[in-house]
């Protein structure tokens, strides 16, 4: 076997996975639950003999989902990219799939090359069947979904998103983003809310819906939106929508 064969190389994948029952996709301290990170090091522990840290694009909270979440990781393998790709789908849980794996430039970084992400929230207006209802949220009150169109209108473009994310550090922290997209899609009683931007803050996604769907509701209005916006303070009347219905459907790089 070439010497080269054992020199550790820099491998990107994506992968999919129900963040149903995990606490999210970084690894947590202990006793606080069992994270996607932890079982993806783990089936790479035993295929490699030895501990292999990965690094993903970002963190994904507890209960919420992915269809292109990116990672990397260095180790050497001299058997074929296809049978790297089968050895770790073999190990892993049926909730969690190993999409595509490829080798990188030795200076590729999942978090920091990302250029951009694309989260998809899916709801469900009245009643889910027991097959969807674990990944939508459904909302049984009607919804003017025209209302919520304007008003997620009003939200695309670069501004600070302060009001609408999770965070509780200081307020000089930067919370500017730019929102390229924020698409509000129907089909029949499922909607789907496509969120596309150069970045995300904590838990910014489930607040912009949350938002989106008390506009539907008629308790706020896309000029309400637009002030809260620029108010830069996180209040109760931003409320954030349940976990389950969110996905990362894509990065980009």
């Amino acid at each position: 076997m070439r010497a080269c064969d054992f020199v550790p190389r820099r491998r990107k994948c994506v992968c999919a996975y129900d963040g149903t029952g995990f606490a999210g996709w970084q690894s947590q301290a202990a006793g606080r639950g069992l994270a996607i990170q932890d079982v993806i090091e783990a089936r790479l522990a035993a295929i490699f003999g030895q501990p292999v840290r990965i690094a993903g694009s970002g963190r994904t909270d507890a209960g919420v989902h992915a269809l292109g979440q990116v990672f990397h990781f260095d180790a050497a393998w001299s058997h074929g990219e296809e049978k790297l790709l089968l050895a770790l789908r073999t190990g892993l849980p049926s909730t969690i799939q190993i999409k595509s794996t490829r080798p990188v430039r030795a200076d590729f970084h999942a978090r920091f090359d990302a250029r951009g992400k694309r989260y998809e929230y899916r709801i469900h207006l009245g009643d889910a069947d027991p097959f969807a209802r674990p990944y939508c949220w459904t909302v049984f009150r009607p919804l003017d979904v025209d209302a919520i169109r304007a008003a997620a209108a009003r939200l695309i473009g670069r501004h600070d998103f302060r009001a609408f994310t999770a965070l509780n550090g200081p307020a000089r922290e930067d919370t500017v983003r730019m929102l390229h997209r924020l698409d509000v899609l129907q089909r029949g009683r499922r909607l789907r809310i496509v969120c596309e931007g150069d970045g995300f803050l904590y838990k910014m996604v489930r607040s912009l819906v949350g938002a989106l769907v008390s506009v539907g509701e008629g308790k706020l209005s896309a000029a309400d939106l637009a002030a809260i916006l620029a108010s830069r303070h996180r209040t109760a009347t931003v409320q954030t929508a349940p976990a389950k219905g969110l996905f990362l459907a894509k990065v980009f790089y």
